[in-house]
């Protein structure tokens, strides 16, 4: 029987190929979509051609212009919009800055420790493929008070004094940068004089530090903002219903009584009000259960829906008491609006890499201190079109957000803020919960403790008691050194011991100063910065500082086509939002 059933089958088969060599051929293929016919006992035929390939992404495209000492592109606007015209060298000590459009936060900017000044020929010579060398991740060479002696992972970095510093030389000739996530253990270190300062103290050891005659607890303003982020390219957020039900079902009030310390606030706007044009517009959704419920109804999840809540256990003084408040978050879901929503705790560096990169699938905890004492650091580092993080920005807002960062007056810019504030309350592509205060404890003897309200501590002028050593305790390791491709407040501080900018922040304050640069001055419409760089600075590898690597560095940040343009995490957040990468998107 089987030998008769395999005998007709090959038959079968036999006859068909024959069929089909007799067969002209199309000549046109078939209907995209549409299957050959065959017998209804036979299994379907393969085809004989390909299928149509997908249509293959166009990458973004580099438009900069790169010859030593000159970064420029063609033109601006044309798919470009970036801020640098060009960046030239126009002598060895003469940096110019042309500008698109006028920048009235451009000395505000660009004295952001990411933005701080490389050598040349160490730009060369650490970058690898497709990210920086080990050496560039974790040594770093720059114009500091400090330099890099060891990073022993997972224990501890040891800078030590550069011995030909520019400026003054600092107090100590060492200090040891350390981490624990947990605030009580870090009060304990200081208590026993095992460490000599450490950042965000609890808010229930506020009242033990002042009390303790060996300590002292120095407060910061609260200049950052802690948020609940989506990401509106995934379900259901994608619904603007759903986002504001969100904004509604939370109660933001009772978060900041119960976890947070004195000096806090509930966040009425994404800015902290102290900033000139932050609380321009309205104040916040009210807490509001019953219209939050009815917006679900309408969005279509009356009965709640699951989903997940990303956060990494890192204390900030934006988030004092980390796991809690995402608990609280958790169970007021679950009882306002009946959406489960999941804990996934991830690790601190992975966590960065994915919300900004907009690959959370959830709702997810987050903040920002401010870098910089100016609106744009807040608005257009998150709402513009180069942030990922949420998903698809609304134009409603970004378009007034760029008018205006390229406003001087506050009280002219006043207008366009409102209806940019007004745009993403309406729009919803997070939920501000609280402006944080928070403080950093020292032992009672140091010296010039440290509290900036940019959270940049320099401890260069730091005195620790008379001790050779200055050991300081903060939330978490680095992620890496490489600052200029990272957004992480651990890591920034580390590099702020050792990297230079053109500008910088006054100690313990926001006001800027000239470090690098012994002056940037504007023309009159803000569009063209020439900057006068001190002659008297070396690196710690021995170069000498200088025009070229100013254009250098500023290549290596802007120009997406660039070999050099390899980092850490290769999303280079704050080249992209603060200036725009010299590219114009690809499809």
């Amino acid at each position: 029987m089987k030998n008769k059933l395999f005998f007709l089958l090959s038959l079968i088969v036999l006859v068909s190929l024959v069929m089909a060599a007799c067969t002209p051929k199309a000549t046109e293929p078939p209907a995209p979509g549409t299957e050959p016919p065959v017998p209804a006992t036979e299994p379907p035929v393969p085809a004989t051609e390909p299928p149509t390939a997908e249509p293959t992404a166009i990458p973004d495209i580099s438009l900069a212009i790169y010859e030593r000492g000159s970064l420029s592109v063609a033109e601006c606007g044309n798919g470009y919009s970036g801020l640098f015209k060009s960046i030239e060298a126009t002598d060895q000590y003469t940096v110019t800055f042309t500008l698109c459009n006028s920048d009235p936060a451009f000395l505000s900017k660009i004295a952001f420790s990411p933005f701080a000044i490389y050598p040349e020929e160490w730009i060369e010579a650490t970058a690898g493929e497709t990210t920086r060398t080990s050496e560039g991740l974790e040594k770093p060479i720059g114009t500091g008070p400090y330099m890099v002696s060891e990073w022993a992972r997972g224990d501890k970095i040891t800078f030590t004094a550069y011995p030909e510093y520019w400026g003054e030389a600092p107090l100590t000739n060492s200090i040891v940068f350390r981490w624990s996530s947990e605030s009580a253990a870090r009060l304990l270190e200081l208590q026993a004089g095992t460490i000599d300062g450490f950042d965000n103290p609890g808010p229930d050891d506020f009242a033990t530090i002042q009390a303790d005659p060996t300590l002292q607890l120095t407060l910061r303003p609260a200049l950052n903002i802690f948020y609940i982020g989506m990401t509106n390219t995934f379900a259901p957020f994608d619904n603007i219903k759903v986002r504001q039900a969100i904004a509604m079902g939370i109660d933001r009030q009772r978060i900041v009584d119960t976890f947070y310390p004195v000096g806090s606030e509930v966040a009425s706007h994404f800015t902290p009000c102290a900033i000139p044009n932050a609380c321009d517009g309205d104040s916040w959704y009210d807490f509001d259960v019953e219209a939050a419920k009815a917006l679900l109804t309408e969005a279509g999840f009356p009965d709640g829906f699951q989903t997940k809540l990303y956060y990494r256990d890192v204390v900030r003084g934006y988030l004092p008491q980390v796991g809690n408040v995402a608990q609280d978050i958790q169970a007021q879901l679950k009882a306002n609006l009946n959406i489960d929503a999941e804990l996934v705790v991830m690790e601190s560096g992975a966590f960065i890499e994915e919300s900004g990169a907009g690959r959370l699938d959830g709702m997810y905890l987050l903040g920002w201190g401010a870098d910089y004492p100016h609106i744009t650091n807040f608005l257009n580092y998150h709402f513009t079109d180069a942030q990922l993080q949420f998903g698809v920005q609304s134009p409603t807002y970004t378009e007034k957000i760029m008018e205006g960062a390229q406003i001087a007056d506050p009280v002219e810019a006043a207008p366009v803020y409102t209806e940019a504030n007004n745009a993403i309350r309406e729009y919803v592509p997070m939920v501000p919960i609280a402006h944080g205060g928070s403080a950093v404890a020292y032992r009672a003897d140091v010296i010039n403790p440290q509290a900036s309200p940019l959270t940049s501590e320099m401890f260069a002028v730091t005195d620790p008691g008379g001790r050779d050593v200055f050991v300081w305790m903060q939330n978490a390791e680095p992620i890496s050194m490489f600052c200029a491709d990272e957004t992480d407040g651990e890591s920034l501080r580390a590099c702020e011991q050792v990297m230079q900018s053109l500008y910088g922040y006054e100690i313990n304050g926001s006001a800027v100063e000239p470090v690098l640069a012994e002056s940037c001055v504007p023309n009159d419409d803000l569009t063209v910065w020439v900057c006068t760089l001190r002659q008297d600075v070396t690196f710690h590898d021995g170069s000498t500082f200088d025009a070229f690597d100013v254009v250098a560095t500023f290549n290596m940040g802007l120009n997406i086509g660039s070999p050099f343009h390899v980092g850490n995490t290769n999303l280079w957040e704050y080249y992209a939002t603060l200036w725009g990468l010299m590219s114009k998107p690809g499809q």
